[in-house]
């Protein structure tokens, strides 16, 4: 039996009974694992920022994990375990649930006898577990490990409930799932829908080609009117946050990677230059389990003590928003962050963040950062995509925030309060633009998102065929989210009201059918070119100059957001560039009709971007100024 006595772990020497009751900071600085200077400097910065004394010491290097837990099982004179060592036994996974086990940091790690050994990363957990289980009858005594290693055995006991919940943790009525039941319909409906419209065009094409008309106009004018309304709201610029209050909340950074061995080294780098206090900040780096080769290499990089990896175990699907709900389990902020595996945040993004959050009402339940590029003179592609994103965080999105749109956010640079996004239940599993489904769901359900004064640099996609898959995911999840969001639209504007429910409509729908119909627009160049039209000869000629009138127009939108937003950037070399965006936005047809393709045949599929194949333009490019 262990309860009363010192053990001591194999390879290890046991306990001291003087040890018991005694100060982690003593034991340390007595064993010179920490000098005594830069212990009293731990000490204080635990005082200032209200971290706990481990993740002080863990942030700031001076000791390990495995010496931590050896330094705290003296101290309470039990065992230190680890998975290495002492492998748990199997078979326990149903004495502690899942939950209770992350909620509380213990896990029945082995039987010695008839005792029950609960390792715990501190005693508080294991006394708030004790009385349970002795309660059950069971003969309980205290180890201490790791929470890498407790974690890492959840996973490896639990996965496939805790991934089961994590790609159904929306409610039905709010998920994008039930598109995967019907896939013979989807087809079927598919066909009906070619076939008509093959069949109005041989009987009667001038009526059809009118019809299409009449709606690609209409939705050029309404999703051009929404741009511009955005644009006159973003005149005032948004502030810029104070310094942060102490005491400082803990942020939870969450990092999905797949394949990304090639950019990992880099990321990490970069997310080194965070001023933020570390021992305020901890890093998931969250990895699939078929990822070998990325786990591989972040195995062997020497990470600080606040990052760290998270396997997340093969399901039904694989996307971004089901590894995201994983790893939330296992995060302890209470702020919550994204960000992708190729971003350079800027390095005060994190006291920007905590500030908005510590001054905005409750309400407002998340805050989304500018995207910016560090590749944007690679190739015109990049320029025009570098133009785009400007347009898009700099203007179009502040602006909607301005006029109480919801939010289509952004993947990255998002940062939300973990209440509010546990009360949404996190991410839909299958939408593969989660982040705009969240945007909404947010909205819905009472909250507010603002955009904060902190900027990302990320790759752009600058290849051809890469950009077009990439956008006809994205195409494709904005699909989703409006199929999802239109169900009930009596739900939708009892939720949002009627202004905003059809500021939806436009955002998501509009963008849609602006790319599906653009053909149904350029074909009007046939008319300067002297060619016949299907519809020239129902229109007269007042029409027809009003017609051109809008087309200019909405291209003038264009081009004029484009201008005031570089302007805007930091990047003025790109103003020449504007005009491209008219050959620039085409390509987004050809993703359009990829993405139709897509939802009818394979919807969850994840087209993954691949990044490392684009450097920074130069070498501090990757750096946001302060």
């Amino acid at each position: 039996m262990l309860s009363g006595k010192v053990v001591s772990q194999p390879g290890r020497p046991a306990a001291s009974v003087d040890d018991r009751g005694r100060s982690v900071a003593g034991l340390m600085v007595d064993a010179r694992q920490v000098s005594a200077s830069q212990m009293v400097e731990a000490l204080g910065e635990a005082v200032a920022t209200g971290a706990p004394l481990r993740h002080v010491l863990l942030a700031q290097d001076l000791v390990d994990e495995s010496e931590y837990v050896s330094t705290l099982a003296r101290r309470y004179g039990v065992m230190a375990l680890n998975r290495e060592e002492h492998p748990p036994d199997r078979g326990l996974d149903r004495i502690l649930s899942a939950e209770i086990c992350i909620t509380h940091g213990v896990l029945p790690w082995m039987w010695i006898g008839a005792t029950l050994v609960v390792a715990a990363t501190a005693r508080q957990g294991f006394e708030a577990v004790r009385g349970g289980l002795e309660a059950a009858g069971y003969a309980v005594v205290m180890a201490v490990a790791s929470e890498t290693d407790i974690h890492a055995e959840i996973g490896q006991r639990h996965g496939q409930q805790l991934i089961a919940e994590a790609e159904t943790s929306v409610p039905d009525a709010e998920a994008c799932r039930d598109l995967g039941h019907a896939g013979a319909a989807r087809v079927a409906v598919a066909s009906a829908l070619a076939i008509g419209s093959v069949g109005l065009l041989a009987l009667a094409p001038v009526s059809f080609f009118a019809a299409l008309l009449a709606l690609s106009v209409v939705t050029l004018i309404a999703t051009q009117t929404l741009k511009f309304a955005a644009l006159i709201a973003s005149r005032k610029p948004v502030p810029l946050p104070g310094p942060p209050t102490h005491p400082l909340p803990h942020v939870t950074i969450l990092v999905p990677l797949f394949r990304e061995a090639a950019i990992a080294g880099a990321l990490v780098e970069r997310l080194r230059r965070l001023s933020y206090p570390k021992s305020c900040l901890s890093v998931l780096l969250v990895l699939e389990d078929i990822d070998a080769e990325t786990a591989r290499l972040l195995a062997a990089a020497e990470l600080p003590g606040w990052v760290r990896t998270i396997v997340v175990p093969g399901g039904t699907i694989r996307t971004k928003p089901r590894a995201l709900n994983y790893a939330l389990r296992f995060s302890k902020g209470s702020v919550i962050g994204i960000l992708d595996a190729e971003d350079a945040p800027a390095v005060d993004q994190i006291e920007r963040v905590v500030a908005r959050f510590q001054t905005a009402p409750p309400e407002v339940a998340c805050l989304q950062g500018i995207l910016d590029f560090y590749n944007p003179r690679a190739n015109w592609l990049s320029r025009c995509f570098a133009i785009e994103y400007a347009t898009w965080f700099r203007l179009v999105l502040p602006g909607l925030a301005r006029l109480g749109v919801p939010i289509p956010l952004g993947g990255t640079t998002v940062y939300f309060r973990r209440e509010a996004l546990e009360a949404v239940r996190g991410w839909d599993a299958h939408n593969v633009t989660e982040d705009a489904d969240l945007g909404l769901r947010l909205a819905r359900h009472g909250f507010r998102t603002e955009i904060v004064q902190t900027v990302t640099r990320e790759e752009a996609n600058n290849r051809l065929w890469p950009w077009i898959k990439q956008r006809a995911r994205w195409l494709k999840g904005y699909a989703m989210t409006w199929a999802t969001h239109s169900r009930d639209p009596a739900a939708l504007v009892r939720d949002l009201g009627p202004w905003r429910a059809g500021a939806v409509q436009v955002l998501f729908l509009g963008t849609l059918l602006q790319f599906l119909l653009a053909p149904v627009l350029w074909s009007f160049w046939l008319l300067l070119a002297g060619a016949p039209h299907p519809v020239a000869g129902l229109l007269l000629p007042e029409a027809l100059a009003g017609l051109f009138a809008i087309f200019i127009a909405g291209e003038a939108v264009t081009v004029l957001a484009g201008l005031i937003a570089v302007a805007r950037s930091p990047h003025p070399h790109l103003m020449a560039w504007v005009p491209g965006l008219i050959l620039y936005f085409p390509l987004g047809t050809i993703a359009m009709y990829r993405a139709a393709w897509e939802l009818v045949t394979r919807p969850f599929h994840w087209d993954k971007t691949q990044h490392g194949h684009s450097a920074p333009d130069r070498p501090d490019a990757d750096r946001v100024p302060d």
